[in-house]
C-alpha cells in the first residue's frame, strides 16, 4: 500500500504565496516522479509541475516564473512554493507520483487533493 498526504493548501488573497506539501509513505521501492495536478471548478485536471528523482523539474506555462517544485528524496517528499497568486489558479490541487513498488515496476498514484482559494 503507497499512500499520498498534501497539506497546506487554504485561502489567500491575490499576490500572496502558499506552500503544499506531499508526503508518500508505503511500500515504496523508489519514486520516478512527483508532481502536482489541479482541477478548477467546472474544468479538467491539469498539470502544474513534475519533479524527477534528478530535480528536472516541469512548468506548465501558466505557472512558469510563480510555483517553484522541489523535492526531498530522502523523505519521499514533494513541495509546492507558489507566489504571485492569482484567482484563476484556485482550484484543488492533487499530489501524485509515480512509484514503483516490490510488486509493480510503476504505477500512478493520488493524494485526494487540498483546496487552494485566491480571493480578496
Amino acid at each position: 500500500q503507497v499512500q499520498l498526504v498534501e497539506s497546506g493548501g487554504g485561502l489567500v488573497q491575490p499576490g500572496g504565496s502558499l506552500r503544499l506539501s506531499c508526503a508518500a509513505s508505503g511500500s515504496i521501492f523508489r519514486i520516478n516522479v512527483m508532481g502536482w495536478y489541479r482541477q478548477a471548478p467546472g474544468k479538467g485536471r491539469e498539470l502544474v509541475a513534475t519533479v524527477t528523482s534528478g530535480a528536472v523539474t516541469n512548468y506548465a506555462d501558466s505557472v512558469k516564473g510563480r510555483f517553484t517544485i522541489s523535492r526531498d528524496n530522502a523523505n519521499n517528499t514533494v513541495y509546492l512554493q507558489m507566489n504571485s497568486l492569482k484567482p484563476e489558479d484556485t482550484a484543488v490541487y492533487y499530489c501524485w507520483a509515480f512509484i514503483a513498488t516490490m510488486t509493480h515496476y510503476g504505477l500512478d498514484y493520488w493524494g485526494k487533493g487540498t483546496l487552494v482559494t485566491v480571493s480578496s
